[in-house]
């Protein structure tokens, strides 16, 4: 049996589901609805919409099986996230990679798989929209468009939960997202003793801006440094905008002197983007960084409110 690789973008992919705050949720309509017209339009037992979490895949919803999980070193999703378009295997007992899988060899009695990718808005593959058949089976190109069409709907209801938690001027999480997805990431960080640093950012003089040059203008610097926070930060550190001109980023296994570090790059990138635009105004920003202690976690409230804290010295410092 192949187990299947994690995907390159493992780190943002997992932190996008979990900004879904979808798993482990009871089933709904609007996903069973679908999975059911797959099961009639395909003939197959099984339809699934199946979600690849780190350690397992979880049916949002679930024709066929009773089962609502099942490891993720045995799915055929896993693999199915691995690419861009649809994974289909006529006959599994005669594919090397999953002959001997035991959802082959034993119940479900998998022969016959098709699934389709469902990508998220930010281009993540969180899992797929699949039919199952026990019967090796071929699946025609009138049957993967149609597979395809189906999934496409699947998605744009995963876009809806997605479009709720993220921050639709600079496209990155909005505070909803931040606060479901930022106690989970602190509480991976304490169990693996891992370190952490918050950064609580606040733009300066973002008011004036708005009122000299217009709401439109103030968007602007809204989201170019947005863009530049997000640059200078990595993949898999956790940026939203808490409301207005505050944001702030949560930076999984590094230091505060690591952060420091990269804001002074970030401080700088906006100084250069200050001097080529000439818009009449410079985008400039206080910050406030702490390092959570593993051992000692605050609450992510508490950590919030000591960010803003420093922020405020660190604005009153500048002031002077």
């Amino acid at each position: 049996m192949q187990v299947p690789d994690f995907p390159p973008d493992e780190d943002v992919r997992l932190r996008t589901l979990m900004s879904l705050n979808i798993l482990d949720t009871l089933p709904e309509e609007r996903f069973d609805r679908l999975t059911r017209l797959a099961q009639r339009v395909f003939r197959v037992p099984i339809a699934l919409v199946s979600l690849i979490d780190s350690n397992r895949q979880w049916f949002k919803s679930c024709q066929g099986l009773e089962v609502r999980e099942t490891p993720r070193d045995v799915s055929f999703c896993a693999h199915a996230i691995l690419g861009n378009d649809l994974l289909v295997i006529p006959d599994a007992a005669a594919d090397a990679r999953f002959a001997d899988n035991p959802l082959v060899t034993g119940e479900p009695c998998i022969r016959f798989y098709a699934g389709s990718p469902l990508k998220a808005p930010n281009g993540s593959l969180l899992g797929t929209l699949c039919v199952i058949d026990r019967q090796p089976r071929e699946f025609s190109q009138e049957d993967r468009d149609a597979l395809r069409d189906l999934a496409a709907i699947v998605e744009q209801e995963l876009a809806i939960l997605f479009l709720a938690t993220m921050d639709e001027l600079t496209g990155v999480c909005n505070r909803r997202g931040f606060m479901m997805l930022a106690p989970q990431v602190l509480k991976l960080c304490q169990r693996q003793l891992t370190p952490a640093t918050l950064a609580f950012f606040d733009l300066d003089g973002l008011k004036p801006v708005n009122d000299r040059f217009g709401h439109g203008e103030g968007d602007v610097a809204l989201t170019v440094f947005a863009a530049h926070l997000r640059r200078s930060l990595r993949a898999s550190d956790l940026v939203a905008r808490l409301g207005g001109d505050e944001f702030a980023a949560l930076c999984i296994d590094t230091t505060r002197e690591k952060v420091t570090t990269v804001i002074e790059r970030l401080r700088e990138g906006l100084e250069a983007h200050n001097r080529e635009a000439e818009r009449g105004y410079e985008i400039r920003f206080s910050c406030g960084v702490v390092q959570v202690d593993p051992e000692n976690a605050l609450s992510l409230d508490a950590l919030l409110r000591e960010g803003d804290v420093l922020m405020y010295e660190s604005k009153a410092g500048r002031a002077r």
